[in-house]
């Protein structure tokens, strides 16, 4: 099945713990009018159940992930590590079309593989540098953990090491 990969990232939220509207709406960076169609859809697919709940301030609304949702989710982990893991060995051989080429025909994974944390973001800003593109060409800005691929589009980039040495205190 071929989902967008706003509705697995949104998927995986709920998974893990996040069930309210506002909460998932602010992690995902997903604006409210496309987050309410993606969690509609989902519920129509019977991968996730939405829950009405008796508060002290009334109802209240708790979104739950159904056992053919965390399926899906595990899936599609698997699935986004065993293309981590490709993009990987591909930078390793240094081929950098091959790697631009794979990074292409993968482009709607990587953000999901940002969201899961399936990815190393150190390599991965490295894999950028070796074809010469900005991380931004790939995955859209909101998605790149703050900080992360700076240096690709000439920024400041904040290693800690800006000289090669070592800041050693020992005390004195």
């Amino acid at each position: 099945m071929e989902e967008e990969p706003k509705d697995i990232i949104v998927l995986g939220a709920i998974k893990n713990g996040i069930k309210k509207f506002d909460k998932i709406q602010k992690i995902t960076n997903i604006k409210p009018e496309e987050l309410n169609l993606i969690l509609e859809k989902l519920e129509k697919r019977e991968l996730i159940k939405v829950e009405e709940k008796k508060g002290w301030l009334g109802k209240k609304i708790e979104l739950n992930v159904t056992e053919k949702g965390s399926r899906e989710v595990d899936e599609r982990i698997h699935e986004m590590q065993s293309k981590w893991n490709q993009m990987s060995q591909i930078y390793q051989t240094e081929d950098k079309e091959k790697l631009k080429q794979y990074m292409d025909e993968n482009k709607s994974f990587l953000p999901m593989m940002m969201f899961f944390g399936v990815m190393d973001i150190m390599m991965f800003s490295m894999m950028f540098s070796m074809i010469g593109m900005a991380m931004t060409d790939y995955v859209p800005a909101e998605s790149i953990p703050e900080g992360i691929g700076e240096g690709m589009d000439g920024g400041d980039t904040d290693v800690g090491m800006d000289d090669g040495g070592f800041d050693i205190d020992i005390g004195f």
